[in-house]
């Protein structure tokens, strides 16, 4: 019979195919062939006729009748022929046909056999098949407490008994510990096979290559068995000092895995050094794992608060923007420790201007809490405010500082015109960034310059002095009765700057026709002497047209024994009391 095609012979045809019909014709040819081929006693083309007939498979035609041949392939002596055996096994067998209890055998008896001196490397046995034998076992333990138990033993005989004066025997150490620590072992195995891995491959020698895989492992399994890692959390700490950069990047991530509450302190101690020694490389991963260990395990709101000022002060430049809101939320959240924060954060701003997150955080605490760093709240001298005004300015015309630095500094002086006497100096600056080339702080300083007009037009009535003779001032303040807007209130309030009291004290008013007035009963009919009170009664005015308001007064009251009357007109209110 003659020698069959190639597989790269059949894609080749099969592709040439114009049409469904055509390509079915083909597969079916190339079927009938390798079926006669089967049948032959000596067949030295099995192999290629399985690997067609897996091809065939990939393209959705039906190739159980090589489901055999598999088996005759795996269980001969030839590489490729196993090779391709073990393929077509797995895509052509399921646990439902009745080849499997016979394939199952045929592995079992391959297991089983003896190693061949051959594939030993460094006198142990066949590496690579211990390698692949130990995947298996973490794969088969993980979850089952059975088939766990049923491995302890093996895998501690494993661990004990093995070469590691060589890499390769460390490489069948590397993968029982992490099946160890994956299954469901007992807890004095897990810790020994660690106390034993880091000891032999390499924490404490000076291979990098074994401390790094050391660290590695021990980063995989920390998950597993918190306390176990624990053990080694010196000698980890002390791989931070390492030279070599892979073994400090292991070191720093399991240094943040092996954080709790118990060792924050401490640890944070040791990163922050780390941090403040460490190349720019790291400290941007440093710096936001020192924020989620210190927001997750911080024993108090000052401790929390100090940790952040080491990490802005050190490595500032290097924090990410994302860090920037979320410390501002953190100290608006800890009420307690504003004035504190507040003060440590203009001392730092005193210091450096160059670490941008740490000047954003500041100007926006000096903005929201500036009255705090200035009203005798802060443990140390206080500032005056023009002292924090002179900073936040040096920051708008600083080289160093980023346009969204400028816009924390604005916006932090614009908020000090509510909390500072300093207005007239604050409007200046906001209207001197009105024209700046920076389009993003030109459009906040044309807002703020508007907020000043808005709140202006927006003030409250300012009171008015309607009466001031002989000793006896009559006052009136203004505000809109709600939900009227037709109605005005107004509230007098009468002084006596006398040395006598003034008693019988009666206050009376009217308005034009086109007004509705009412008048409510006075506070009292006895105006102190010497203004040391007041007597406040209130008027409520209908102006349904909006016209400008007029009234006409009439005091009465006994001064030293004698009566008073007097009449006044008014002619001068607001025009906000009655528009």
């Amino acid at each position: 019979m003659p020698a069959p095609i190639r597989l790269r012979e059949l894609i080749r045809t099969i592709r040439t195919a114009r049409t469904q019909a055509e390509e079915r014709e083909m597969i079916q040819k190339e079927c009938a062939a390798i079926r006669s081929s089967f049948r032959e006693e000596d067949n030295t083309y099995r192999c290629r006729n399985v690997a067609k007939l897996l091809y065939m498979h990939m393209l959705g035609y039906p190739a159980h009748f090589g489901q055999l041949e598999c088996l005759k392939l795996i269980a001969s002596q030839k590489f490729t022929d196993k090779r391709i055996g073990y393929l077509g096994a797995m895509l052509l067998l399921d646990e439902r046909q009745d080849l499997v209890p016979q394939l199952v055998r045929i592995l079992k008896n391959l297991i089983m056999s003896g190693y061949s001196p051959e594939h030993d490397v460094s006198g142990i046995s066949d590496p690579f098949l211990q390698v692949r034998i130990l995947r298996l076992l973490r794969i088969l333990g993980k979850g089952d407490d059975d088939s766990s138990e049923a491995m302890n033993d093996i895998l501690a005989q494993v661990a004990t008994n093995t070469e590691t004066s060589k890499n390769v025997g460390n490489a069948i150490l590397y993968e029982t510990v992490l099946t160890i620590m994956d299954i469901k072992s007992e807890s004095g195995l897990r810790v020994s096979c660690l106390d034993w891995w880091c000891c032999v491959s390499g924490l404490n020698k000076f291979y990098n290559v074994q401390r790094y895989v050391a660290l590695t492992s021990l980063l995989k399994t920390v998950q597993t068995d918190h306390n176990a890692v624990q053990r080694h959390r010196s000698t980890i700490v002390d791989c931070l000092k390492d030279l070599d950069v892979s073994i400090k990047r292991r070191a720093m991530e399991l240094s943040f895995a092996l954080v709790n509450g118990n060792n924050i302190r401490g640890m944070m101690k040791e990163l922050l050094y780390f941090l403040d020694s460490c190349d720019p490389d790291f400290k941007a991963d440093c710096a936001s794992g020192i924020f989620l260990a210190a927001e997750k395990y911080a024993p108090s709101k000052r401790w929390h608060i100090d940790t952040i000022m080491r990490v802005l002060t050190t490595a500032g430049s290097y924090v990410r923007d994302d860090s920037v809101p979320n410390l501002i939320q953190l100290i608006t959240n800890s009420v307690e420790m504003h004035a504190y924060t507040v003060q440590r954060l203009y001392k730092a701003l005193l210091d450096d201007i160059s670490q941008q997150p740490l000047v954003q955080v500041a100007s926006w605490c000096i903005g929201e809490y500036g009255d705090l760093l200035v009203s005798g709240q802060c443990e140390e001298e206080e500032p005056i405010q023009v002292d924090v005004l002179d900073v936040l300015e040096g920051l708008l015309v600083s080289n160093l500082s980023a346009p969204v630095t400028r816009g924390y500094s604005l916006t932090a002086i614009m908020k000090l015109s509510t909390r500072f006497s300093s207005v007239n100096r604050i409007k200046k600056v906001v209207s001197i960034y009105g024209s700046s080339i920076d389009v993003e702080l030109q459009q906040r300083a044309v807002e703020y310059n508007c907020n000043y007009h808005i709140c202006f037009c927006l003030a409250g009535i300012p009171p008015m002095t309607a009466y001031n003779k002989n000793g006896i001032k009559i006052e009136f303040t203004f505000e809109r009765a709600n939900p009227n807007p037709n109605i005005a209130v107004i509230t007098i309030h009468a002084t006596n700057s006398t040395e006598a009291d003034m008693t019988e004290f009666v206050f009376q008013a009217a308005v034009p026709k086109t007004f509705q007035l009412q008048l409510l009963s006075p506070s009292s009919n006895v105006v102190p002497a010497l203004n040391q009170g007041s007597v406040t009664q209130v008027i409520r005015v209908l102006n349904p047209q909006k016209q400008q308001l007029r009234m006409r007064v009439k005091l009465t009251y006994t001064h030293k024994g004698s009566p008073v009357q007097d009449l006044a007109e008014v002619n001068n209110f607001p025009p906000q009391s009655w528009q």
